[in-house]
C-alpha cells in the first residue's frame, strides 16, 4: 500500500480540486474512490455539459445547439516510456476528478465574423478499464458550428499516453479520428496535439477552418534542425551516416561519413547528438538512439523481438566472445560439429559479461538468460527436407532464381567479358573465361555467340565492385577477397547449370594480377577446387545480398521516403494515407541496425568478407548502381536482361527464364499493387492538373530527390510528377520496395543461410592454387575437407550470423500484411473501399496461383524432391519463421 501526500504535489495539480482529506490511499497501483465535490462525471448525460467556447470564437449558444458525445480510446501499456508507481497513482487521481484529458473540437469552418477557428472544449471522463481504456466527454454544439474536422488533445496526466482513436457521435453519424500516436503530458511543456478526421483533403480542398492547423502540424514535425532530439519528440529531419564509428572508444573504430561527394549515400534521421572528440566529423555513440516517438515498436512487436532475440542464442554467442578473444578464427573441426548445432547443441564456456559485443548491443541481449550456455538452433526448412541440399550445383544455381537473393543474376549481353576498371591499377581487363571453357562445358552443342543470341548465358558479376577492395580487405587478419564472375547456362529443362567461376586478385605487394577459372567437373582436384571457389562466390553473394539487395535497396533507401512523407504530406493528405502502412517500424529497425549490425565492430563487420569496409562498399554500390527508376520490378528485370517488353505476354513482359519463381510471382504482386494504387490515385486526382498544383506533393517529391537522396539530385533518370501516371509509378515503386522487395530478400534468410555452408557469410582463406606454399598445397591434397572448413566462417562468425538470421526471418504477431490490413480512412470512402476490396480479393487469388505453381512438376526451379517450395511472394502468413508473407513495411 502506498500513500501519496497531496501537499507534495505541484500546485497546478491540486488547486482546482475540492477534496475531503489530504491523503489518498492507493492499492495495487489503482486509486480508490474518494469523496469529491460533485463534478460532471457524476451524470451520464449532463444537463449542463462541462463545455466552454474557446477564446477567439464569438459565437454564443444557439437554440439549435445539441449535445454530442466524444469517446477516446487509450491503449493500456506496461512498457514504452510509462513508468513509476507514484505517477501512475497521480494519473489515477486526476482521472477521478475528471481533469486528465482535455479535448477541443475544431470546426471545418472559420468564424465568419472573426475569421478565427471555432473551438469547443471539454474534459473527458475515464470509463471502466478494459483492455483499452476509454474516456468520454460531452459537448454542447451550437447549430452553426459546422462539421467537426479536427480535435485538439491536451494530456494532463503525468505520463505519456498512446491515443488510439477518437469518435465524435453526431446525430447524422460518427466522425472518426484514427490517431495511433503518443501524446506527451502537459507538465513537460507539450503543446496540444491536433488530430484530423479520417476524411482526406488535397491541399487545395482543405476547409478554411483546418488550413492553418494543417500547415502548423507540418512545421512542428520538421523541427528547426537544432539541438539533440529527445525520445519523446516527433521531429523528422535528415542527417548523413556519421554515427557508424566509435572513435572516442578507439580511434581504430573511426569510419568514413556516408553521405556527401566522397561517399554518396541516402540520408538517415537526424538525432542531433554531440560530435566526437576524436573525430569531429563523427557523431558520438549512445546507448539509446532517437527515432520519432511514433516510429518506435509497439508493445507486441517489442515483446516478440526481445523474446526471439533471447531464444535465438545471441546471449550465449556473445558470452563466448571472450573465450575466443585470443583465437577468433576457431573453426568447426567437422561437418558433424556443424550438424550438432541443430541436435544436441554446441557448448560454449561460461564467461564474464564484458565483451565488446555485450557493450555495443545491450538492446538485443537484455532479456536473455545468463545460464544459456548451449547453442541449439532450429533446423532450417531446407535441411529438414534434404540435409545434403547445399552440396548440389543445381541448387547453387536454382537459388539465384528462387533463393534469398534473386536480384543479382543477369543475362550475358556481350562477349568477351571485360572489366571496366583501370588496367594500369587492376591488371588486364580481359576475363580468363574463354570461348573454349564455355563451349567445353556445354558439350560443344552451341558456340558462345549462339548461346548469347539465344539468351542462354547468365552471370553473377561481382568482379568490378569487389576488386578495388581486395588489397584493403586482405590486410585484415582472418579474411580474404577476390573479384568474381560466375557463368550459368540455361538448359532445356528450364534450369541453370553452373559453367565456370573466375576469381581475380589485382596486382598486390609486388605480385602481378592473379586470376583463375574453375569448372564443376573433372578430376578430384578440380572438383575440390570448384567447391572452394563456390564457397568464395557464395560469400560474395551473401555480402552483396545483405549490404545491397537488402540493406541499401530497402531499409536505407526507404528511410528518406518516410522522413519526407511526414515532413511534407499532411496526415489528411490522401497520399500520406496511402503510404502510411508502408512506413511502419522502419525507422526503429534501421536505428537498431546502426547500433548493432552495420556499426564499427558490429555483426556485419565481424562476420562478412568486406569486414570494416562493408558499409563503404555499400556506398560504392549506391553511387554506381542505385537508380530510383530501376527499383520497380519490371524495370529491374529489363535492366538485368531477365525480361524484355512484350505487350502480348503476361504483365507485358517476356522473361528470359520462363521458370523464374521470384519474377513470376513478384510480377503478380507488382500488378496487384499497381492496380490498387491506380484506382486510389485516379479517385483522388480526377483532374490531372491537380498533380502539378498539389504543393505538398511536389514539395514531398522535391525533398526526396534533393535532400533525402540529395547525392543523386542531378541525375536525369528521376521521374517528374506531372500526371497521375507519373504518381502511380512512383507510389507503386515505393510500395513495392517497402513490401515485396523486402519480403523477397528477408524472410527466407534463415531457411537458406541458417545452414551456413549453403551461404557462408565470409571466405577466410585464399584458394590453394594462389601462390601456395608447399605446406598449404599438401594440406589441401591430403585433407581437402579441412581446407573447406577453414575457408568457412569461424565458430563465432557462423553462430552469430545464424542467430541474427533467425531473428530477422521472424514475423511478429502484430504484422500487417498487404491486403490484410485496412487503414481506417480507406474504409470511409466508398470508392477507395471498393478498390481495396478488389486488391484484397486479387491477393487471395495470387495465393492460390502460387500454391498451384509449387505443385507443378514441370516447374523444376520450385518443385522437386526435397525442394523448399517458393512462397516468399505469398501475401499472408502467421507469426514466426514461415518463409512467406509480405508485410506492408520494412518492419524487421
Amino acid at each position: 500500500m502506498l500513500q501519496v501526500d497531496l501537499n507534495t504535489l505541484a500546485d497546478s495539480q491540486v488547486k482546482n480540486f475540492e477534496v475531503e482529506r489530504d491523503t489518498i490511499t492507493i492499492e495495487n497501483h489503482v486509486p480508490r474512490k474518494v469523496a469529491l465535490a460533485p463534478t460532471v462525471m457524476e451524470t451520464q448525460v449532463p444537463d449542463q455539459c462541462n463545455t466552454e467556447m474557446a477564446s477567439g470564437n464569438s459565437a454564443s449558444k444557439s437554440e439549435e445547439s445539441h449535445k454530442v458525445k466524444a469517446t477516446v480510446t487509450i491503449q493500456q501499456t506496461t512498457g514504452g516510456l510509462l513508468s513509476g508507481v507514484v505517477t501512475a497513482g497521480l494519473d489515477g487521481f486526476t482521472d477521478l476528478v475528471g481533469k486528465s484529458l482535455l479535448l477541443e473540437l475544431i470546426s471545418v469552418q472559420l468564424d465568419p465574423k472573426t475569421k478565427s477557428e471555432k473551438r469547443i472544449k471539454a474534459y473527458a471522463e475515464k470509463k471502466e478499464a478494459k483492455e483499452e481504456e476509454e474516456y468520454e466527454a460531452w459537448f454542447e454544439i451550437p447549430g452553426d458550428f459546422g462539421e467537426v474536422g479536427a480535435v485538439a488533445v491536451e494530456n494532463e496526466h503525468h505520463n505519456e499516453m498512446l491515443l488510439k482513436k477518437i469518435v465524435i457521435h453526431e446525430e447524422h453519424g460518427s466522425v472518426n479520428f484514427t490517431c495511433n500516436s503518443w501524446v506527451q503530458p502537459k507538465h513537460e511543456g507539450s503543446l496540444m496535439r491536433t488530430f484530423f478526421s479520417n476524411k482526406s483533403y488535397l491541399p487545395s480542398e482543405t476547409p478554411s477552418g483546418l488550413k492553418s492547423l494543417r500547415e502548423g502540424e507540418l512545421v512542428a514535425l520538421r523541427g528547426n534542425g537544432e539541438g539533440e532530439r529527445k525520445k519523446t519528440e516527433r521531429i523528422y529531419d535528415y542527417d548523413v551516416y556519421n554515427d557508424l564509428g566509435d572513435p572516442d572508444t578507439n580511434i581504430k573504430l573511426k569510419r568514413p561519413v556516408l553521405g556527401g561527394k566522397q561517399h554518396p549515400y541516402p540520408r538517415r534521421c537526424r538525432t542531433g547528438r554531440k560530435l566526437s572528440h576524436a573525430d569531429p566529423l563523427s557523431e558520438k555513440r549512445s546507448i539509446s538512439m532517437y527515432v520519432p516517438r511514433d516510429e518506435v515498436f509497439g508493445e507486441t512487436k517489442q515483446t516478440q523481438f526481445t523474446a526471439t532475440t533471447a531464444s535465438s542464442g545471441l546471449k550465449a554467442i556473445l558470452q563466448s566472445l571472450n573465450s575466443v578473444a585470443a583465437n577468433k578464427n576457431l573453426v568447426f573441426s567437422s561437418f558433424e560439429d556443424i550438424n550438432m548445432l541443430f541436435k544436441d547443441g554446441f557448448s560454449v564456456p561460461q564467461l564474464k559479461n564484458d565483451g565488446l559485443l555485450q557493450r555495443i548491443i545491450p538492446t538485443l541481449i537484455k532479456a536473455a538468460s545468463d545460464s544459456d550456455q548451449i547453442l541449439r538452433f532450429d533446423t532450417p526448412e531446407t535441411v529438414k527436407r534434404d540435409s545434403f541440399f547445399w552440396f548440389s550445383d543445381e541448387e547453387f544455381a536454382r537459388e539465384t532464381l528462387a533463393g534469398v537473393n534473386p536480384y543479382s543474376i543477369e543475362l550475358v549481353k556481350e562477349w568477351p567479358l571485360r572489366s571496366k576498371l583501370d588496367p594500369q591499377i587492376y591488371g588486364p581487363a580481359e576475363s580468363a573465361i574463354t570461348r573454349e571453357v564455355i563451349e567445353q562445358q556445354i558439350n560443344g552443342n552451341k558456340t558462345v555467340e549462339e548461346a548469347i543470341a539465344e539468351k542462354k548465358l547468365f552471370i553473377l558479376d561481382y568482379h568490378d565492385l569487389l576488386l578495388p577492395y581486395v588489397g584493403k580487405v586482405r590486410e585484415i587478419e582472418g579474411t580474404t577477397l577476390y573479384g568474381s564472375r560466375t557463368l550459368f547456362f540455361l538448359t532445356t529443362r528450364g534450369t541453370l547449370k553452373p559453367l565456370a567461376i573466375e576469381l581475380t586478385r589485382p596486382p598486390l605487394n609486388g605480385k602481378p594480377q592473379w586470376k583463375q577459372v574453375f569448372t564443376p567437373n573433372g578430376h578430384s582436384t578440380s572438383l575440390w577446387l570448384w567447391r572452394l571457389a563456390k564457397a568464395h562466390v557464395l560469400a560474395h553473394d551473401s555480402g552483396y545480398h545483405e549490404l545491397v539487395s537488402h540493406w541499401l535497396r530497402t531499409h536505407c533507401a526507404v528511410e528518406p521516403f518516410i522522413i519526407a512523407t511526414h515532413r511534407q504530406l499532411s496526415a489528411m493528405h490522401p497520399i500520406y494515407r496511402l503510404l502510411h502502412a508502408h512506413l511502419r517500424y522502419t525507422m526503429e529497425i534501421n536505428a537498431l541496425a546502426r547500433k548493432v549490425l552495420i556499426s564499427a565492430s558490429g555483426i556485419i563487420e565481424i562476420s562478412f568478407s568486406p569486414r570494416k569496409y562493408s558499409m563503404e562498399l555499400s556506398s560504392v554500390a549506391y553511387d554506381q548502381l542505385w537508380r530510383f527508376d530501376l527499383q520497380g520490378l519490371p524495370n529491374d528485370l529489363i535492366h538485368r536482361g531477365m525480361a524484355m517488353e512484350d505487350p502480348s505476354a503476361p504483365h507485358g513482359l517476356k522473361l528470359a527464364i520462363e521458370d523464374y519463381p521470384f519474377a513470376n510471382d513478384g510480377l503478380l504482386i507488382w500488378d496487384a499493387l499497381k492496380s490498387w494504387v491506380t484506382d486510389y490515385v485516379n479517385h483522388c486526382y480526377p483532374n490531372p492538373s491537380l498533380i502539378h498544383s498539389d504543393h505538398e506533393l511536389q514539395s514531398w517529391w522535391t525533398e526526396i530527390r534533393t535532400i533525402g537522396h540529395g547525392d543523386k539530385k542531378d541525375e536525369p533518370w528521376w521521374p517528374i510528377l506531372r500526371t497521375p501516371k507519373d504518381l502511380i509509378e512512383v507510389i507503386t515503386t515505393i510500395a513495392w520496395v517497402a513490401s515485396a522487395h523486402h519480403a523477397s530478400v528477408n524472410f527466407a534468410q534463415y531457411d537458406y543461410g541458417g545452414y551456413f555452408p549453403n551461404r557462408p557469410s565470409i571466405a577466410r582463406i585464399k584458394m590453394p592454387t594462389e601462390d601456395p606454399t608447399k605446406e598449404e598445397w599438401e594440406k589441401f591434397v591430403n585433407r581437402p575437407e579441412d581446407t573447406l572448413l577453414e575457408c568457412f566462417p569461424s565458430q563465432i562468425q557462423a553462430t552469430l550470423v545464424m542467430a541474427v538470421l533467425r531473428l530477422l526471418s521472424d514475423h511478429s504477431p502484430d504484422e500487417q500484411y498487404i491486403g490484410d490490413f485496412v487503414e481506417d480512412s480507406w474504409g470511409e470512402d466508398e470508392n477507395v473501399k471498393v478498390a481495396y476490396e478488389k486488391f484484397h480479393g486479387r491477393l487471395k487469388e495470387i495465393e492460390g496461383i502460387i500454391d498451384s505453381r509449387n505443385k507443378d512438376s514441370g516447374l523444376k526451379n520450385r518443385n522437386g524432391v526435397g525442394m523448399v517450395p517458393y512462397e516468399l511472394m505469398k501475401p499472408f502468413s502467421g507469426a514466426g519463421v514461415t518463409g512467406k508473407g509480405i508485410p506492408y513495411s520494412i518492419s524487421i
